[in-house]
């Protein structure tokens, strides 16, 4: 199979557009024809070396977690799915090695779902790590219908489907992003606001009695932003800020979930909720899709084309 793969930790110019073996089938597990990859910031930080310390690194290394595609063989005991399935995933494994960026992907049962039909492809492959992030960070907090959330980074890969997640649940969103983005958010029912010094005073003026909820999908030091407008200190969740249950908040580290997948993609399949696609790149312009992520200014999600 052609693959994207790096021979050593690095940045994109160390990825190669090769042949590799094809995957093995264990019996959980399904392999899958893929049609597109997803983007994600943790993809270019894996081939850094950054995730080092947590997780075993093998090469050569594919990355990628994202995934849409067909299936093409099911493992001895994989009843969950047939040949000629659509299904999309959040291929993350106990270790780093077979990832997405890849004509064909080897992926556990556990973290998959079938694809949604209101999605085509490149929609489906951004959706399933940004799409769980968000769900799984609302659900950690418990948004319910009515409440005020703040949400940082809105217009990104994860934001912009938590903004629909929340809309979805019947929230009022407050929105954090550049001004150039302040259109985009209200398409998608959220109230803008621009990020940087005076945030806080500028969320009070949306929201003089506070904020029940607050998402950080940036870091950088909002979350003690955020404990300011807050009526509850501890109803924060971050991504992307390590100290954040010291600050009394909640730390998200995504996982697979075959049941809150399944969940977006209802969401989707009812016109709730949609992936936006900021850049679509064929697979031999791997790296430069990396780099891309790298510049953080993507409007929504970056997209590999596979077949």
């Amino acid at each position: 199979m052609k693959a994207i793969s790096a021979k050593s930790y690095g940045g994109p110019e160390v990825l190669e557009y090769t042949d590799l073996p094809d995957p093995k089938v264990s019996p959980d597990a399904v392999l899958i024809r893929v049609k597109a990859a997803g983007v994600n910031p943790v993809d270019w930080k894996v081939l850094a070396g950054y995730l080092d310390p947590m997780m075993d690194v093998h090469f050569p290394l594919i990355p990628g977690w994202d995934v849409a595609g067909v299936v093409e063989a099911v493992g001895a005991d994989a009843t969950e799915f047939g040949v000629g399935d659509h299904v999309m995933g959040y291929v993350r494994k106990d270790a780093v090695q077979h990832g997405t960026y890849a004509e064909l992907v080897a992926a556990p049962v556990r973290t998959l779902a079938h694809k949604p039909a209101a999605l085509d492809w490149l929609q489906a492959a951004g959706l399933p790590l940004a799409g769980l992030t968000a769900y799984q960070s609302i659900e950690r907090v418990g948004t319910r219908s009515g409440e005020t959330t703040l949400v940082h980074a809105a217009a990104g890969g994860v934001g912009s489907l938590a903004v629909q997640i929340l809309v979805a649940r019947g929230a009022r969103v407050i929105g954090t992003a550049s001004e150039r983005n302040h259109d985009f958010l209200r398409s998608l029912g959220a109230e803008p606001v621009t990020y940087g010094d005076g945030l806080a005073e500028r969320v009070r003026a949306l929201a003089p009695e506070g904020i029940d909820v607050a998402l950080d999908f940036v870091g950088g030091g909002v979350v003690e932003v955020s404990q300011e407008l807050l009526k509850d200190r501890s109803r924060v969740v971050s991504i992307a800020d390590g100290e954040v249950e010291a600050k009394g908040g909640h730390l998200v580290w995504v996982r697979p979930d075959t049941a809150d997948l399944a969940a977006l993609g209802t969401l989707a399949d009812a016109g709730k909720l949609t992936v936006p696609v900021d850049a679509v790149l064929p697979l031999p312009q791997a790296a430069e899709a990396l780099r891309r992520s790298q510049e953080g200014r993507a409007r929504g999600k970056i997209v590999l084309e596979v077949s």
